[in-house]
């Protein structure tokens, strides 16, 4: 059906409310399966996995050729996290179904860690060296797993060979941020510049746990100067690799000095946070993939933020919770959630960055606290 598409994901749930918001029908195949993406997709199938590794290639298409089957005729299929170190994968989906989003060519180009740093050298965008073998100091190094997402895949380097499938990456300073854009194969639209932050555990030092984007009346996240090289750095990538649709570019940024650290050539964790806007992102992302760049609309007035739970013990099974209205992707109830897992995303709005930053604290604590009641006193309701 002509407003059906497919979205295949490591967690599907924002994809699929953007669709919704978009006017269009979400066929969902995730990782999680979590009630409020069952309920927002018109069918929905569960991938084999793990997160924070990649899908299982035949389950995956097998899974959207039956999703396809039911959705008739969609629009295409837009992929989330989970790829970036699959453009194998990518290219036999795009062979089945219509992509809408980074070709295989594209990701396979910004992937390739050796090859995205020598084009970053030739574009003049500051980039981190890279390197495969063990360093004389690897306290200046970080291990990456080539494609990984959501910073849990990042490690200390040792003086040990990176394992298979991995890299180093140099230590740079500075706080991190992402410039969100709207990409063509051609130039950028700048959406916003969002402030990142980690959620450490003793084995994950750089797991990412949060996102946030400013007003449009309060000071910028960064200064106009350090924007404008990024963002003029990121369309001489985006013209050279030919990416479309939304992206990010990750930062690190230390005053006035900026290393671009990758690029996220797809719609990512940032989706709850930018589509507030009078375009709706997916229905922007599809014309930008068509080759349309449109106008998204004028920069939300306040502030806004999303903010991972992890588990801080294992749910299970998890209970049956009355969520509050902020909460997305809610495990069902009977289900099992590791401790350091993903347990949910808290939202929050708000007038200004601290407005924000102080709900998604409170909301978050509250959570925590509930679950920990309900699981010691099953048989008590969550206030």
């Amino acid at each position: 059906m002509a407003d059906a598409v497919l979205i295949a994901a490591q967690a599907g749930r924002a994809l699929a409310e953007a669709a919704r918001r978009a006017g269009l029908r979400p066929y969902v195949a995730d990782l999680f399966g979590d009630s409020d993406t069952r309920a927002l997709a018109e069918a929905y199938r569960q991938l084999p996995g793990r997160f924070g590794t990649g899908p299982a290639a035949d389950a995956t298409l097998a899974a959207l050729d039956d999703l396809a089957a039911l959705a008739g005729n969609p629009v295409g299929l837009i992929l989330g996290s989970g790829f970036e170190d699959a453009p194998d994968l990518i290219a036999r989906l795009s062979a089945r179904h219509r992509l809408i989003g980074a070709s295989a060519g594209t990701v396979a180009a910004l992937k390739d860690p050796v090859a995205f740093a020598a084009l970053c050298a030739r574009l003049g965008v500051p980039h981190p060296a890279v390197a495969a073998a063990p360093p004389a100091d690897p306290a200046g190094w970080l291990v990456k797993r080539i494609g990984g997402s959501g910073g849990s895949h990042i490690r200390p380097a040792t003086r040990s060979p990176a394992p298979a499938g991995h890299y180093l990456q140099a230590r740079v300073p500075g706080r991190p941020h992402a410039l969100n854009v709207l990409a063509d194969g051609r130039t950028i639209r700048v959406l916003a510049v969002t402030e990142q932050w980690c959620a450490p555990s003793p084995i994950r030092p750089f797991r990412y746990a949060g996102a946030l984007a400013r007003g449009a009346g309060e000071s910028p996240a960064l200064p106009a100067h350090v924007v404008q090289a990024v963002a003029a750095g990121t369309e001489r990538i985006v013209a050279a690799t030919g990416l479309r649709g939304l992206a990010s570019a990750d930062l690190l940024v230390d005053g006035t000095e900026w290393w671009l650290t990758e690029i996220n050539p797809r719609p990512g964790a940032t989706l709850d946070v930018l589509d507030r806007r009078g375009t709706p992102l997916l229905a922007a992302h599809i014309a930008a993939c068509l080759g349309t760049m449109p106008e998204p609309g004028p920069h939300p007035a306040g502030a806004a933020a999303a903010q991972i739970c992890y588990a801080d013990r294992e749910l299970a099974p998890v209970p049956d919770l009355d969520w509050p209205d902020c909460v997305r992707d809610r495990p069902c109830p009977g289900s099992a959630v590791r401790r350091d897992a993903p347990l949910c995303t808290v939202l929050a709005e708000g007038a200004d960055r601290a407005e924000v930053l102080a709900l998604l604290e409170t909301r978050t604590a509250h959570l925590r606290a509930v679950c920990a009641a309900k699981k010691t006193h099953p048989e008590e309701a969550p206030s």
